[in-house]
């Protein structure tokens, strides 16, 4: 599905992203982890064609995506919901999933806004409230739900559990099982020790824009395990 050979990106003089090389197959979730600032969202955004300065090769389902705009990959099937709440808080729940829907050029509306509901239900319960006066939670539930209805071949996910109670970590991962299962290949950054084990089948970890390990969620027993062998920490 997805391929990525000595992808290397930059912020002006800064080489945030160091030659990564990974692949994803159809149908599967996998997680790059690592600690704060290693390029992981670095990585997401030039898969996705944010970012102005890359080098390397990016290929979807044998497809080079390199030299294309954000929206062309989208066009070709790649999803990206930012870590940022991606969400117009001036418009309701529905109409930034209609807004979605048009702006991907997606066919049946009705079945997009279907399918969002049907994975959060409190979204279809406050379909004409305004998005900015969701919580924060709800607010990611709407990002998400927007880019799985939306139903992209891939989709990439950053940071979808942080700062989230351990109720909306349990929904937002439902979620993301819940669009595998429908096929869709997942690529997602996280540090939710629930989120990894139950969703992913394999974990890229990265370190100072280069990958240093490849894991199984099995590999690891506790969070504690987890945070101090690949997102470098130690806790007492």
């Amino acid at each position: 599905m997805l391929e990525v050979q000595e992808l290397h990106a930059y912020y002006g003089a800064s080489h945030v992203v160091q030659g990564v090389s990974f692949s994803v197959a159809q149908g599967e979730a996998v997680a790059l982890v690592g600690r704060n600032g290693v390029g992981k969202t670095s990585t997401l955004k030039s898969l996705m064609g944010m970012e102005t300065r890359t080098r390397g090769t990016v290929s979807l389902e044998g497809t080079s995506l390199m030299g294309m705009a954000s929206h062309v990959r989208a066009g070709r099937g790649l999803g990206y919901v930012p870590e940022e709440r991606a969400v117009f808080p001036q418009m309701s729940v529905e109409e930034n999933i209609r807004i979605g829907a048009l702006l991907h050029r997606a066919a049946d509306h009705k079945g997009v806004l279907d399918r969002a509901y049907a994975l959060f239900p409190i979204l279809r319960e406050r379909r004409n409230q305004l998005a900015g006066t969701l919580s924060g939670g709800q607010q990611k539930m709407l990002a998400l739900a927007r880019g799985i209805a939306l139903q992209p071949k891939m989709l990439l996910v950053d940071e979808p559990t942080e700062g989230l109670m351990p109720a909306n970590v349990e929904l937002i991962t439902q979620a993301l099982v819940t669009a595998t299962q429908g096929a869709m290949t997942v690529l997602v950054v996280d540090s939710s020790f629930d989120l990894l084990r139950t969703l992913c089948s394999r974990m890229y970890a990265m370190d100072r824009g280069v990958l240093v390990g490849t894991y199984q969620p099995t590999d690891f027993s506790s969070p504690d395990e987890l945070a101090a062998t690949m997102l470098g920490e130690s806790r007492t």
